[in-house]
């Protein structure tokens, strides 16, 4: 057996944050004098619940300028013709209204109105790349141990390496960022996705992790010091603790602590390459992103749908002035100048990616309720209305449960508040998935009326 230190700071010859290794198990120590443990925190969790997990899709481009809209609560709400596909899902649907950046009013439009949208962070202009870490990172960071692919980020367009009005067109191309100068790798092939959520995994074995580690805990209590020994068993005590509440509860026939609804893919992995077709390859991304949460292997999915100032086309939808022929002579970016009715159809495409994520999600069963309630989806864009490149107010629709915390089935305006930052949005996001902070971006306090 062996001990692998975190770090050189040593007490008496050994990390003070190490690693217990045995036959299939790797458990790591906290910081002796202070950190919780993570293995208790989990252990914690089998007994406690499900997890909660966040998706989040962009749509370039905004919507059509007329139909994005709902009023009302609950299942009377009324919706416009853009959020048409989401009616079934009205108690737990939330639309957010009024909300903006105030960094992303300060550049030129497309790339300067995107780079920062899960950020709110200032732009580099000049073509440099500079914007800030998204929220979506900064959760998948906080979880980034607790499962297998912290966070998942799939694209159905690929990347505009351009300048386009003295800013990278990367920002348009890009809104999960996991640090100010590097955007999260995009995973464009479904086939790629499957592998990574997939690929090589381990299989869990039944044993105690304590029984597997206990050599290693005893060459390490040789090591340290006497206080340390005394909060090395303290901590190996409560492992032991939780391990015997779990086992406990089987024996009484009771359920062992949360699983995830699915062990295994249940669809095969997908073809090899980029679809051909565009509807077959949103669908293909968001069947990922369900596997991803149905088998606790990421809980945190970001499915960038297209870039802003999209090259897309979609002769899968079929125009209205003409039903023989698809949505294809126009490519997205110019189509969502025109606020049509093609427009519109396009619109609803894109946000039936939505519904059918939410459908597929509440079909999974979760304890006495189903995976969507325990998830919070966020669609949104960089802009209101492509016809006008406006951002004074971004469109935000949420749906799902987000484990009884988000107040789904109502419209929330901030218009008229003079806290209206994006960020506190990005804060109450945050808090609903665990993850405790004080301040994100020019924000100082979450929105309260959301979770």
């Amino acid at each position: 057996m062996s001990m692998k230190p975190f770090s050189s700071t040593s007490a008496r010859g050994c990390s003070r944050r190490a690693i217990l290794r045995g036959l299939g198990v790797s458990m790591t120590l906290p910081w002796l004098e202070s950190f919780r443990p993570r293995l208790v925190a989990a252990a914690e969790e089998a007994v406690s619940g499900p997890p909660q997990r966040l998706a989040v899709l962009f749509a370039g481009n905004g919507f059509h300028s007329q139909e994005w809209w709902a009023e009302g609560s609950g299942a009377e709400m009324k919706l416009g013709r853009v959020l048409q596909p989401l009616a079934d899902f009205r108690e737990q649907f939330l639309l957010v209204k009024g909300l903006f950046h105030e960094e992303a009013r300060k550049g030129n439009i497309h790339s300067s109105q995107t780079g920062n949208l899960l950020s709110g962070a200032p732009l580099a202009s000049g073509g440099e790349i500079r914007s800030g870490t998204s929220f979506d990172q900064v959760i998948a960071q906080s979880h980034r141990r607790a499962t297998k692919v912290p966070s998942l980020v799939l694209g159905c367009e690929r990347a505009n390496p351009s300048v386009h009005k003295n800013y990278s067109m990367l920002y348009s191309s890009h809104i999960s960022w996991s640090s100010p100068t590097t955007p999260t790798p995009l995973e464009l092939y479904p086939a790629l996705a499957f592998d990574r959520l997939f690929k090589d995994d381990v299989e869990r074995g039944d044993a105690s992790v304590l029984d597997a580690v206990i050599e290693d805990a005893a060459d390490l209590r040789r090591r340290i010091s006497p206080a340390d020994r005394r909060k090395l068993d303290e901590y190996l005590d409560s492992v032991r603790d939780v391990e015997s509440r779990i086992e406990g509860a089987g024996q009484r026939g009771e359920l062992q602590g949360w699983r995830p609804p699915l062990a295994a893919p249940d669809r095969p992995r997908p073809p090899d390459g980029i679809p051909q077709d565009i509807a077959e390859h949103m669908r293909l991304m968001c069947d990922i992103l369900v596997l991803a949460f149905q088998t606790d292997t990421s809980r945190v999915v970001t499915l960038k749908l297209n870039n802003d100032h999209s090259a897309l086309r979609f002769p899968n939808l079929t125009r209205v002035d003409n039903p023989t022929q698809g949505i294809d002579y126009m490519i997205h970016h110019l189509l969502s100048h025109s606020d049509g009715e093609d427009w519109l159809k396009v619109n609803q495409f894109f946000v039936e990616q939505m519904a059918y994520l939410a459908r597929r999600l509440r079909e999974t069963q979760e304890g006495e309720g189903s995976v969507l309630d325990n998830t919070v989806i966020m669609l949104c864009s960089s802009m209101m209305a492509g016809a006008r490149h406006d951002n004074d107010q971004l469109p935000v629709a949420l749906l799902g449960g987000g484990g009884g915390r988000l107040a789904g089935g109502q419209v929330l305006d901030y218009s008229a508040s003079e806290q209206r930052q994006m960020c506190r949005l990005f804060l109450s996001l945050m808090d609903v998935m665990g993850v405790q902070r004080d301040s994100f971006g020019d924000a100082n306090a979450p929105l309260t009326e959301i979770a």
